[in-house]
């Protein structure tokens, strides 16, 4: 029985530096089963129809990660992407190069900057030299130890929530969602003796960059939510310092600003986050605010139920109810 297959219409972006000026998109329609994967259309193309389009791929089985690329504005990996949803969703497909690293040829992408900040966070157990690793026999974890690692040991470093990443375009200093996932990993691990310097570090060195809009989490084929472990870091880089630059100070400063009377006192909040030298370097900003919004002068009156929020703070300072 001959199988049914769609319409389906590819329009892929196509550049060549040492050729076009400009990048162009080239259409190609071909008939496929709806079940086929869009990195095996693309292979058919350039197999049947134009041989000089460039693309990576490697396992075919999201495994290796090769395939990540933008489809129809969504950072994916090519193998495990049917094009039936998407033929239905957006009546095309729309094959774009990742995000946030430039493109060398076509779909291929320069990966550099994705693989510098990983090796920024030293990627590796950090040891203490007095207590080396046992020679010749293992060093177990209980898996209590094991589980803390959440969802890490998935990624496949794709650079797929890279390419997602809002933060990676606005600021080159970001590490990046994948970087600060295997951060997280290592910070965790009971074997590290690098642990309290990583989490120094990283307060002043893009971890509060991030925007908090889980687009790498959406992103993720391999559901090792990013975003989360950014929160995770985040609460461990304050247990250790506490606020030391602005994104924790802002953090640290919600968090007992909504204590105090369980509504947010903006005024505080800003001297809190700022300080008075920043307060008097946002007094221009501040007095058109308040030009607006004449209410955020006055303290906020104290909530009903502030027994019941004391209980949820209680909660979170529990420190065997953090993960």
């Amino acid at each position: 029985m001959t199988e049914a297959t769609v319409p389906a219409t590819f329009d892929i972006y196509r550049f060549d530096p040492g050729h076009d000026r400009v990048p162009r998109y080239q259409r190609f329609t071909l008939d496929l089963p709806p079940h086929t994967p869009i990195l095996t259309a693309l292979l058919k193309i350039r197999a049947e129809l134009d041989p000089s389009l460039a693309l990576r791929y490697s396992c075919r089985s999201a495994i290796c990660g090769s395939c990540a690329m933008q489809v129809n504005s969504k950072s994916r990996l090519a193998c495990e992407t049917p094009i039936g949803p998407e033929l239905a969703r957006d009546g095309r497909i729309v094959i774009e190069p990742m995000r946030n690293q430039a493109v060398l040829r076509d779909l291929v992408v320069e990966q550099e900057p994705f693989w510098r900040n990983y090796d920024r966070i030293r990627p590796h157990l950090i040891l203490d030299p007095r207590h080396p690793m046992p020679e010749g026999r293992e060093n177990p974890m209980t898996t209590e130890e094991v589980e803390r690692f959440k969802e890490t040991p998935r990624c496949i470093a794709c650079a797929a929530c890279f390419s997602a990443c809002p933060a990676v375009e606005a600021d080159p200093a970001f590490p990046g969602p994948m970087a600060l996932a295997k951060l997280y990993r290592f910070v965790v691990d009971p074997r590290d003796q690098g642990h309290q310097d990583r989490l120094l570090r990283i307060q002043t060195d893009g971890l509060w960059l991030c925007l908090r809009c889980h687009l790498c989490t959406e992103a993720c084929p391999k559901d090792v939510r990013p975003s989360e472990r950014i929160r995770d870091l985040k609460e461990m880089a304050i247990a250790v310092q506490g606020g030391t630059e602005h994104g924790s100070k802002h953090a640290v400063g919600f968090k007992e600003n909504l204590r105090d009377r369980g509504l947010l006192n903006e005024m505080k909040l800003v001297r809190q986050t700022s300080g008075a030298v920043g307060v008097l370097e946002q007094l221009p900003q501040g007095i058109h605010i308040v030009r607006k919004k004449r209410e955020v002068l006055r303290a906020p009156h104290r909530i009903e139920g502030m027994d019941e929020v004391e209980k949820i703070y209680e909660a979170l300072d529990r420190p065997e109810e953090k993960p």
